[in-house]
């Protein structure tokens, strides 16, 4: 591991600790060159699909971008991360038991509604207005039905 600090890539492991239910490992590490400590954290590397954008471009999914959608999402709501991060990681499973090896953004977009249908209804609101794109109070209104039934 190559040290922030001093760009050096001889470091000494002091600490391992697993964290987020077993997905992910968290290391303290002391560069021992400069003599300064810093944190690694080491995840899974899982294979997801490729996403088909609606103009048709590929890209590589992005958990970055998702959990960013869902965090503005439910911005200023009561809502614990690792409830987000759950979710986050269902919909990744959802994802990776695709049989196909690309997944249009509809999709994943799809599947976030329905997890954060079931977190928050404020959350799910604020998802779908931007995600479906709606153009004026009406839609709003329309979802807003649908969540309170």
């Amino acid at each position: 591991m190559r040290c922030p600090f001093c760009s050096k890539d001889n470091d000494k492991v002091l600490e391992s600790r697993i964290v987020n239910n077993g997905d992910s490992v968290r290391r303290r590490r002391q560069c021992l060159s400069c003599k300064r400590r810093f944190t690694s954290s080491e995840r899974i590397e899982e294979k997801l699909p490729w996403v088909v954008k609606r103009d048709g471009q590929r890209e590589k999914y992005s958990r970055g971008k998702l959990l960013s959608g869902v965090l503005r999402a439910c911005h200023k709501l009561p809502i614990p991360m690792d409830k987000i991060e759950k979710m986050i990681k269902e919909v990744e499973e959802a994802l990776q038991h695709q049989e196909s090896r690309e997944v249009k953004s509809s999709q994943i977009g799809d599947i976030t509604l329905k997890k954060l249908q079931n977190l928050n209804q404020i959350a799910y609101v604020r998802f779908a207005s931007v995600y479906k794109k709606f153009k004026d109070a009406s839609e709003f209104i329309k979802v807003v039905k649908e969540v309170a039934k």
